[in-house]
């Protein structure tokens, strides 16, 4: 009787571990980043596309204000992130979209950004301490986006392994906890589990870490993009979808139907020739970033001011001041606030600052801010490095577009969440949010649009599976059909391949003969560059 009962508790207990692990595998097998098969062949150039000139970009413009059947359905002002997500989002719907940008597209904050995918370890923090839920659903949104952002532009995001050195005992259960919620939070949309990385682990992997006591390092997963190169694929797969867009166009009037009436359009000035047209449209979306106010002020002279600036300035430093494929966080800097040092293109990327700033068309790197930033890196390299200024490759500041809060002394504490404003002339601004959440974004702005403009698209959204120009025909390994095609250098190759997708078989066509034995093809600008 009793070894029967030994016998079923033995059985029991070893079918419920079975069904544990198997319950564990399946979550693991099943969590993670989720790269999706191409779709075409990856081993030869995919079907030519040319997209329109800028001339007869400009020509389409103009025939909207002489021709009603041209008019069209949205006027997006500004070609950054937010305003080429929502033509996307607008132009894959089957609205007739319109798109001008004053500068040059992703000229402005778009392309300063730390260029990470991330949902915000920082802000996950402040919800918990804090009891935010808003700081909380800020989180959750961002990681369902990020991985909706691998997928939809696989070749220019990829996963980042980042790792937060512990110098006290008792922050190892305190982060590992966060990391752990942070992969919760995620569920099966997560990329990879965090881990507990040991003391020498860790210096073996970062052999410049300060080494005295250092307790070990927790590593997390978030996604790393190039958000210049981002931008422009946003661009050219909205023009792909059938948008009209003009880069250098300046907004100089906003049309209206008489004094106090509804917007019709906007009056513009070609900056390249200085003419002057009118482009008609059903309804006009100030997506302008950080000058939102300007084009709002233009709107109504009266108008209160929306958008808090605040400057984030970044250094490059040389490649030995971070591991080369990981990134490395430090989350409590002198001032509270937190830094990054991530692998960037051969370099290090560190920063970023957060303080309130004037609103200016060239925002300049102040030498505090790149002081500060290299005293915070200095306290977590060993002390025999020597960090120096003349180790800064470059500098660059950016201004982020925070939503204002009048009662806020300072932009480190605001919530990065965004926000819609309809005004009475029937201007749609969308203002504040990251680059993470810019899908979602423009997807709740075409809603908007659909419901204040009365407009009729042929279909709902479907940007959550539309994968951007130069992503069909590409694949990890796509690079080595062009090295087997046109005899390029495998690193010359690669940098094609992750900045260009697909269409950098195109450009392997335009590529000049070397002359030489090895490569055939790809006549670098310079010796340290990969572009040809």
């Amino acid at each position: 009787m009793l070894r029967k009962l030994v016998s079923r508790r033995t059985l029991a207990a070893v079918g419920g571990a079975t069904a544990l692990s198997a319950a564990g595998g399946y979550y693991f097998l099943n969590s993670g980043p989720t790269y999706p098969p191409s779709t075409k062949e990856t081993r030869r150039p995919p079907p030519p596309w040319t997209p329109p000139s800028r001339e007869q970009m400009l020509d389409a413009l103009k025939a909207s204000s002489s021709n009603p059947a041209e008019e069209f359905d949205l006027l997006i002002v500004g070609g950054g992130a937010t305003g080429a997500g929502v033509a996307v989002d607008a132009a894959s719907r089957g609205l007739k979209v319109a798109l001008v940008e004053r500068d040059d597209f992703s000229a402005g904050t778009s392309s300063k950004s730390t260029k990470l995918v991330h949902g915000g370890v920082r802000y996950l923090q402040k919800a918990i301490m804090e009891l935010d839920y808003e700081q909380y659903k800020l989180v959750r949104e961002a990681l369902h986006e990020r991985k909706i952002f691998l997928q939809t532009a696989p070749y220019l995001s990829a996963m980042l392994p980042i790792m937060l050195p512990i110098y006290k005992y008792w922050q190892v259960p305190y982060y590992w906890a966060g990391c752990k919620m942070y992969d919760v939070l995620a569920g099966k949309e997560n990329m990879e589990s965090s881990y507990l990385m040991s003391k020498g682990k860790a210096l073996e992997t970062f052999p410049m870490l300060k080494q005295d006591g250092l307790v070990g390092a927790l590593v997390y997963y978030d996604g790393q993009h190039n958000d210049s190169r981002m931008n422009m694929a946003l661009i050219m797969t909205a023009v792909q979808q059938g948008a009209i867009v003009a880069n250098h166009v300046e907004v100089t009037v906003l049309n209206k139907d008489g004094p106090g009436g509804k917007l019709h359009g906007a009056r513009v000035r070609d900056a390249l020739t200085g003419k002057e047209f009118d482009i008609r449209a059903k309804g006009v979306v100030n997506a302008t970033g950080p000058f939102s106010d300007a084009l709002l002020t233009m709107d109504n002279p009266a108008h209160t001011p929306i958008v808090q600036a605040s400057s984030g300035t970044h250094i490059t430093l040389p490649n030995y001041y971070s591991p080369r494929t990981m990134g490395l966080l430090d989350p409590a800097t002198s001032d509270g606030r937190v830094i990054f040092f991530l692998p960037w293109q051969g370099n290090t990327i560190a920063g970023t600052t957060d303080t309130p700033a004037e609103v200016t068309a060239t925002p300049l790197p102040q030498e505090e801010e790149i002081r500060w930033i290299l005293e915070e890196v200095r306290r977590y390299l060993s002390p025999d490095i020597k960090v120096r200024r003349g180790d800064v490759l470059s500098a660059w500041s950016g201004l982020r577009p925070l939503v204002r809060n009048p009662n806020a002394a300072s932009t480190e504490g605001l919530v990065r969440n965004h926000m819609i404003h309809v005004s009475e002339s029937g201007l749609l601004t969308i203002a504040g949010g990251k680059w993470t959440t810019y899908r979602s974004m423009a997807e709740e702005t075409v809603d908007k649009a659909v419901e204040v403009f009365a407009l009729t698209p042929k279909r709902g959204c479907v940007t959550e599976q539309l994968r951007l120009v130069g992503s069909d025909g590409w694949s990890r390994n796509m690079f080595i059909g062009l090295v087997q095609r046109y005899g390029l250098e495998t690193e010359v190759a690669k940098h094609l391949s992750e900045n260009y997708g697909d269409r950098a078989w195109t450009i392997c066509s335009l590529a000049l003969p070397t002359g030489k034995a090895w490569p055939l093809h790809g006549i670098r600008l310079g010796l340290y560059f990969l572009s040809m």
